[in-house]
């Protein structure tokens, strides 16, 4: 069978590695990706042919890995996270919408999903996308900065918690003050916000801070930033954002006689 596995490979920690996408991985012979997401996956590349292509060559990967699934290779193509989620995933579809070879139509695709980076930061603070959030990317390279300041807006208006992908990078930080007063049209400074790095990778770093301290600074690429909603607030060490069980009269009950 000529298989393409479109594997979303968790934030980092193979502990997080799901297990259908370790299996996928052991039947593949082929893997392509880019190198510091292979080079995460350890002795799981063991004995097979690794293509590794740099950032921003996205479109190039995808096609490679539709080729030699194609060839008869059974190919995995690796994605941080998971793989629909600013991932390859979408890359492979638009090649076979825009751009189809005859060859890849007899590919069989599978998209294999995986925890993504902004789940994992959640959890390492307790939960803080427990209720209606969204995700936005802060790179204007693909989407004018126009449209990404309205969704922002929205977002600020519909009081969803947010979780910001590429929040900076080493030629851009201005988008992430830019965000930053947009939010804070509708939120208090003192809105809890998470920033993540590495999160279960060596390296891994966690800071809570608040909307109106939030600095793009410190940050880089592979930083991810957390933004609470208005009801957003902590407790000890951890962050929550409320769904409402607070106004359920047992949970309510409960809180009254911990305060008598």
């Amino acid at each position: 069978m000529n298989q393409l596995y479109i594997i979303g490979a968790g934030p980092g920690g193979l502990e997080h590695l799901s297990p259908a996408a370790h299996a996928a991985l052991e039947s593949c012979t082929d893997l392509a990706g880019h190198g510091l997401y292979l080079n995460l996956l350890g002795e799981l590349t063991a004995g097979k042919t690794r293509y590794k292509t740099p950032m921003g060559e996205e479109i190039a990967r995808a096609a490679l890995a539709l080729d030699l699934a194609a060839s008869g290779r059974t190919t995995a193509l690796i994605s941080s996270g998971d793989a629909g989620i600013y991932g390859m995933a979408t890359v492979v579809f638009e090649l076979l919408a825009r751009k189809p070879k005859p060859e890849w139509a007899e590919v069989h695709i599978e998209v294999i999903p995986g925890i993504s980076a902004m789940q994992a930061a959640a959890a390492r603070v307790g939960a803080p996308l427990a209720h209606d959030f969204c995700v936005i990317s802060l790179s204007d390279l693909l989407t004018p900065w126009e449209l990404i300041a309205k969704r922002i807006d929205l977002a600020g208006q519909g009081d969803f918690a947010i979780a910001f992908y590429n929040a900076v990078s080493n030629k851009r930080s201005w988008q992430l003050l830019e965000a930053r007063q947009i939010l804070l049209r509708y939120r208090q400074p003192e809105t809890p916000v998470i920033v993540a790095f590495n999160v279960t990778r060596k390296g891994e770093e966690l800071t809570m801070t608040t909307l109106g301290e939030l600095d793009p600074e410190p940050l880089n690429m592979l930083s991810l930033v957390l933004v609470g909603n208005s009801e957003t607030r902590r407790v000890g060490p951890w962050v929550y954002t409320p769904r409402g069980y607070h106004t359920k009269p047992e949970l309510a009950e409960t809180t009254n006689n911990r305060d008598g």
